[in-house]
């Protein structure tokens, strides 16, 4: 018997033996590494649910971040857990974290840029109104002198423009001057006149030229059809042909 405890003995001194040689831990140490390890799990713990949290908070209102709640949530409890419970939940929160981060960051992104498109969209616009507020009132006059004089006696396209203007829009020799001189710098009233560079048509220089569809389906053989549609053109946008030559005088085109 006493032989055998001995054996026993000799037996469970090798295995502590072994056990230490494996892993570097003495046997009368593991309470202090325990310690050691539960602080580790503590800290990391911490750091990772305030980082987290931050995250949350960005992300607020912008893209889904259940998961990465309940991952903190159940972290938050670390002082009841395991060490390598904690580390566990450490890792996927942190993996969840950087996911949310990324969406969130990918709002931002497009937010930012509708917000710089819209701006700049507002912005034109108001140069545009500011625009042709201004050239209307400088094409308001009857009469200027520096403005073009009409023709004496106009024929084809340029005929059919002031009968055309008269009618629809009460507009004098004055302002027909303005559009002889307009559609002669735009097109020479050329029906079949086009722009390769541009994509502009027609008498009037509508950009598309299938704009003036909206005036008739002859749109591209019919002069009066692609005046019809100049003259609507003008009158909106600049409220005389007077308006809308000062402009093209002063930027180029109108």
């Amino acid at each position: 018997m006493l032989q055998s405890t001995v054996v026993a003995h000799a037996e469970s001194v090798a295995a502590t033996a072994a056990l230490t040689t494996s892993t570097g831990l003495a046997s009368e140490q593991l309470a202090a590494y325990t310690t050691v390890a539960e602080a580790h799990a503590a800290r990391a713990a911490s750091i990772t649910i305030d980082e987290a949290s931050a995250v949350l908070a960005a992300a607020e209102g912008k893209t889904d971040a259940g998961d990465l709640a309940s991952s903190v949530a159940a972290l938050s409890n670390f002082e009841l857990l395991a060490p390598g419970r904690v580390f566990t939940l450490v890792d996927s929160t942190k993996s969840k974290a950087a996911s949310v981060q990324a969406a969130t960051a990918e709002v931002d992104r497009v937010a930012a840029e509708q917000a710089a498109a819209a701006a700049a969209a507002a912005a034109a616009a108001e140069a545009e109104a500011a625009a042709a507020e201004k050239a209307a009132s400088a094409g308001s006059g009857s009469s200027s002198g520096s403005h073009p004089s009409a023709p004496t006696d106009p024929s084809g396209a340029q005929a059919i423009a002031r009968d055309l203007m008269a009618a629809q829009y009460g507009w004098g020799e004055d302002q027909f001057g303005c559009l002889v001189a307009l559609w002669n710098k735009e097109s020479g009233w050329n029906v079949n006149a086009y722009n390769a560079s541009s994509g502009a048509a027609g008498i009037p220089q509508a950009l598309p030229g299938s704009k003036m569809a909206s005036a008739g389906a002859d749109w591209q053989t019919n002069p009066a059809t692609q005046i019809t549609w100049g003259l609507g053109y003008i009158a909106g946008r600049y409220g005389t042909p007077c308006g809308a030559w000062d402009t093209s005088e002063a930027q180029g085109w109108y």
